[in-house]
């Protein structure tokens, strides 16, 4: 006999409800089956980002979207795991919303047509500019490993394939690298946007 497919989320809450300004009435009436923390149970998904805003790292992503890569949803899922302030797309509008797998209703995402508006918003932010650090394996970029990044800083990521554009490299103040064993020349956008969000938390997620 097949195991019977494992229950996700909670059905409808029993009577009589909380009082709760942050509930949903249709999820309470209806059950909750999305993909989020139990704390966030029936929860409005207003009332997530608004808990999610009092506690945001002062880090930033921002991906590069000329050829529409379809890692970006990837980036925007792991940016929402790890509480990134914002993600910023560069170039394209429109991106392959698939990979978020809805997480990008959570997680605040803004466009910008080129690098170089993208560098305006970062020297204009409002908490003072925000230090550009660019990921990729070029020459002369440091090891992400042995490298302590800024705790404010907004972390650039190139398109899959090609990496960093000419105007990213140029942009960033730093460039950092991540180490690779193998025969590949890199590794895929959303992984690499993963691991260097994964070593910012390390160092100042507390």
């Amino acid at each position: 006999m097949s195991e019977p497919e494992p229950t996700v989320g909670v059905g409808p809450h029993p009577d009589p409800w909380p009082d709760d300004p942050r509930l949903d009435p249709v999820l309470l009436a209806e059950g909750d089956r999305r993909n989020v923390l139990d704390v966030y149970r029936y929860w409005s998904v207003e009332a997530i980002v608004a808990d999610l805003d009092t506690r945001r790292h002062p880090f930033h992503v921002a991906i590069e979207n000329w050829e529409h890569d379809r890692n970006i949803g990837t980036v925007v899922r792991t940016a929402n795991a790890f509480l990134a302030a914002e993600v910023h797309i560069v170039g394209k509008r429109n991106w392959n919303r698939r990979g978020a797998m809805m997480t990008d209703v959570y997680q605040h995402v803004r466009h910008h047509e080129s690098v170089e508006s993208l560098l305006d918003w970062t020297a204009a932010h409002d908490d003072g500019p925000l230090p550009v650090i660019g990921v990729d394996n070029l020459p002369g970029s440091v090891p992400i490993e042995s490298t302590e990044l800024p705790q404010r800083c907004l972390l650039l990521f190139g398109q899959e394939g090609p990496g960093l554009s000419a105007a990213a490299h140029a942009a960033a103040e730093q460039v950092c690298s991540i180490a690779q064993f193998g025969s590949t020349r890199s590794i895929n956008a959303g992984v690499a946007a993963g691991i260097a969000m994964h070593a910012w938390v390390r160092r100042w997620a507390g």
